[in-house]
Formats: structure tokens, sequence, C-alpha cells
């Protein structure tokens, strides 16, 4: 293996391009602030669109400082096995369905 290996550089890990004559894109700061008192700072090109949200190391979703608020949304209710049931049958369906069920059981248990 030692026949085959490159002497000399690390390929991929440096740039024989120096930096002396390069322009970097013109920049800003977006602070983000987040609701556990962390503070983001990240670097943006001037003609990026900075996100309004951006999610803290510590999971919460920090918010831009001076940014507009995004509206909050509405979040509906879960709906539980009960509230599908509610919506197909009434209460009154529903106890005769049981009495039908526990009469059924009940004949069931008497004949073993």
């Amino acid at each position: 293996m030692a026949d085959r290996a490159l002497r000399g550089m690390r390929l991929g890990t440096q740039s024989l391009e120096s930096t002396e004559h390069a322009e970097l894109a013109e920049r800003r700061d977006a602070h983000y602030d987040c609701p556990n008192g962390h503070v983001l700072t990240f670097p943006f090109s001037v003609e990026a669109e900075v996100p309004l949200s951006w999610e803290c190391h510590c999971g919460s979703l920090a918010l831009l400082r001076d940014g507009d608020r995004p509206e909050p949304k509405e979040e509906k209710a879960a709906r539980t096995h009960w509230d599908m049931l509610l919506e197909r049958r009434t209460i009154p369906e529903l106890e005769e369905l049981l009495e039908e069920r526990l009469e059924y059981l009940r004949s069931m248990r008497a004949s073993a």
C-alpha cells in the first residue's frame, strides 16, 4: 500500500490559491434571540434572504431580532377516538349498542 501513496501534500484539504486579491462578498450579521436566553449570530450575504427563525442548539426556535414575527398558527385540537365515534353515533345509539353487546357476553358466559 505504501507504493501507491501520494507524498508531499494532503489531497483535498489545502488549496494552492492565495487569498491576497480575493474579494469577499458583502455580508451582514443576523442576530437571533432564543426564548432560553441564547443569542445566535450568523453572517449572511447582503443579497441572501434571511430566514425569520433559526433552530437554536438547545432545540428551541430562535427568532430574528429585527425581523417581523411570524403570525401564530391556530392549532387544531387532536381528535380522539371518542370524538370520531361521536361524529358517527349519538349517545343513545351507543348505549343501545353497549346493552346488546353486554347481553351477548352474558349469554356466552351462561352457556359455557
